[in-house]
This record gives C-alpha cells, structure tokens and sequence, in this order.
C-alpha cells in the first residue's frame, strides 16, 4: 500500500476537521457487519465541502498518474466514490464508468455502468479501504468486462493487515490519500483525543471483528 507523508497528514486533518471521520474511544459507533468501533469514517460529506473536494480530486489526479500512469478510464465504487470518481475523471479528461455491488436485477443486468472496452487500462477510485473485500469485488467485476486494472486510489484506509492480505491475492495495487497510522498521530498532535484514547484506538485497530466484544465482556 502507497501513500504520500505529506499528504497523509493533511488529508486526515481536513476529514477530523469536517467530521467526516469522528473518534469516540468512550461510545463506540456500531458498524454495519455488526463490529464495534471506537472510529467512524463516512467521507461522503467531503462533497460538500468544495475547497476540500477540490483538494481531493487534484490530489488523486496528480497520484493517480504519478503512481499508475494516466489510464484509459477511471472507475468508481458505487455509493460512496461515484461522486469524487466523477471529480478526478473531469480533472484528467477521462471517461468514467462506476460498478454496482451486485449486477442490477432488471434491464441489461449491469454491474458496470458505462461505456468500457476490453482491454482498457482502468484506475479504480474508492472513498473507503476496511477489509478491501467490497473494492475487491469491484476489481472481478471490472476484470469479467474485460477491464485491466492498473490499480485503485482510495481516501482513506483503516490500515487493517486483513486489507493488505487480500490486495496482494488479488495483485491490485492500491494507493490512500490517507491511513490510520497518520490519523492518530495527527489527532494527538491536534489534541482531537488524548494519548489514552489514542491506546484505545490502536488497541481496536490490532483485531477490530473481536474488540467489541472483548470489551463488553
């Protein structure tokens, strides 16, 4: 996983600061595969803040080609990085396609929604790398269209070895604006939290399926 220092810090400053990632050791957020989590990310909101969306897409622009070379098509992971996806195809002058989770259930049954031709090379953009599994089935939906996957950009990632096990199987290189390694030495520089939650943050992120219910227990 690749990432740039400088970037890193300034990209996790601007998420704490629109509260797009809010941190809360002492009342953990409830995740939607039911884990326990003393952090929440939802970098959606960075949309609406157009000098920090502008700061992303050129961020991801500039890496993007700098990292993977500048690709035939960019592609984003429906919900959450169409939006941004759209930014950075408009800022490189590229075509941009997205992928659905699932193919649709009606119609021509898409799971890849736009004009993509085999063989072009595709930079995938996610908001959001936890277990890759989700942007992984992105990579296989996009490799069944006949898409060569250059690579994916992601916002922000939770640094989890799980991830990188699974980016290595599927060979997919994968560069992050930002990383929770950045986060919380930031948000202790910042005094966001104290170095006692910082322990709680770093103790959850060493085995995050099981820390909830250790800590109910």
């Amino acid at each position: 996983m690749i990432f740039n220092k400088d970037t890193a810090e300034k990209t996790a400053e601007l998420l704490l600061q629109i509260n797009a990632i809010k941190l809360n050791p002492r009342n953990p957020f409830t995740w939607a595969s039911g884990w326990q989590s003393p952090i929440y990310c939802d970098n959606r909101i960075i949309l609406s803040f157009p000098t920090i969306r502008n700061y992303v897409r050129d961020e991801f622009s500039k890496n993007i080609e700098k990292k993977f070379g500048k690709p035939d098509v960019i592609a984003g992971v429906a919900t959450g990085a169409i939006g941004i996806g759209i930014l950075v195809a408009e800022s490189m002058g590229l075509p941009f396609v997205y992928v659905r989770p699932e193919p649709k259930k009606h119609g021509r049954q898409n799971q890849v929604e736009g004009f993509l031709q085999k063989g072009q090379n595709v930079v995938i953009v996610e908001d959001l790398i936890s277990t890759g599994n989700s942007s992984l089935l992105a990579v296989e939906a996009l490799r069944a269209a006949g898409a060569n996957i250059k690579g994916m950009a992601a916002i922000f990632t939770y640094g989890f070895d799980v991830a990188q096990e699974n980016f290595q199987k599927a060979n997919v290189d994968l560069f992050t604006l930002s990383n929770y390694q950045n986060l919380l030495n930031l948000a202790v520089a910042k005094r966001y939290i104290t170095e006692m939650e910082e322990a709680t943050l770093r103790e959850w992120n060493q085995s995050p399926s099981t820390w909830g219910v250790e800590k109910n227990e």
